[in-house]
C-alpha cells in the first residue's frame, strides 16, 4: 500500500484529518498529516515571519527526518501551494501528487494572484483590519458543515499570517512532471475559486481529474467518500 502525506488548507492543521486517517489506515496505507508552523498545535510559534516557504519547509523535513520515499502527496486547498512547493524540493521523494479542491500554482504565483481581484481585496482589508496588519482570519465553514462539526473545528481553526497568501512559489528545479490528480468538490460555495483548475486539467493527460460530491472540506463533511477516492487514487 502507499504512504499518503497531506498538506492541509490554511487556517487549519493536521487535527482537521482526524476523521479520515483511521479509515486510509484501515485500507492499509500509511499515514503522515504535518501541522505547519503557526497553526493547530504550533500556534505558539505563529509570528510575522512566516510564510509559504516556511510551511513548505515544514512538510519537506517531514519526508527527511522520516526518510519517506514514493509517497502520494495530498495538497488541499492552499495546502496545493505547499504540496507544489514540497514536490518541488523534494521531487525524488514523490510517487504522486493529488490536488484535493486546491491550488495549482505555477512558478512566481502567490495565492492572491490566484483569487479574483474582489476577494483577493476582501482578505487584504480583513488583515488590515482585524489582523494588525499581518494575519487572515479564517474563511466562514461551508454551510453544509454540521453543528457538531462546527463546535469541534472551529475553536481549533488559527489566523493565519497573510505573508503565506502573498509570498510567491518559487520552483527552483523546473516543471514538474510527476503523475498527478485533481478532486474538485462540486457543492460550490460562495465564488468558484476552484473551479478554474479541474477545468484547466481535465483534458490534459497528465492529470487525473474527478469530482467528489462534497463542499470545499470533505476531509470534514464527507470523510467516508474521501477515503475511498484517496485510496483509490493511492492505488
Amino acid at each position: 500500500m502507499a504512504t499518503l502525506v497531506v498538506c492541509h488548507g490554511a487556517w487549519s492543521a493536521g487535527w482537521a484529518w482526524k476523521k479520515v486517517r483511521p479509515l486510509l489506515r484501515a485500507a492499509g496505507h500509511d499515514v503522515y498529516t504535518p501541522t505547519y508552523t503557526g497553526l493547530g498545535e504550533r500556534a505558539h510559534h505563529v509570528s510575522r515571519a512566516i510564510d509559504l516557504d516556511t510551511h513548505i519547509a515544514d512538510v519537506v523535513a517531514v519526508l527527511e527526518c522520516e526518510d519517506l520515499r514514493d509517497i502520494v502527496l495530498i495538497g488541499h486547498s492552499y495546502g496545493g501551494m505547499v504540496a507544489t512547493g514540497v514536490a518541488d524540493r523534494a521531487r525524488d521523494r514523490i510517487g504522486k501528487l493529488i490536488y484535493l479542491d486546491a491550488f495549482v500554482p505555477e512558478d512566481g504565483q502567490a495565492v492572491f494572484d490566484l483569487l479574483p481581484a474582489q476577494e483577493k481585496a476582501r482578505r487584504q482589508e480583513a488583515a488590515r483590519s482585524e489582523g494588525d496588519g499581518w494575519l487572515l482570519p479564517p474563511n466562514p465553514s461551508p454551510p453544509d458543515t454540521s453543528a457538531e462539526d462546527l463546535a469541534w473545528i472551529t475553536p481549533r481553526r488559527r489566523w493565519q499570517p497573510a505573508a503565506t497568501f502573498s509570498k510567491p512559489l518559487r520552483l527552483i528545479n523546473g516543471p514538474l512532471n510527476l503523475p498527478r490528480a485533481y478532486i474538485y468538490c462540486t457543492r460550490l460555495g460562495p465564488g468558484d475559486i476552484f473551479g478554474q483548475f479541474a477545468r484547466r486539467y481535465r483534458d490534459d493527460a497528465a492529470w487525473k481529474v474527478q469530482e467528489i460530491d462534497a463542499s470545499h472540506s470533505p476531509n470534514v463533511t464527507a470523510p467516508d467518500a474521501l477515503a475511498r477516492m484517496l485510496d483509490q487514487l493511492a492505488r
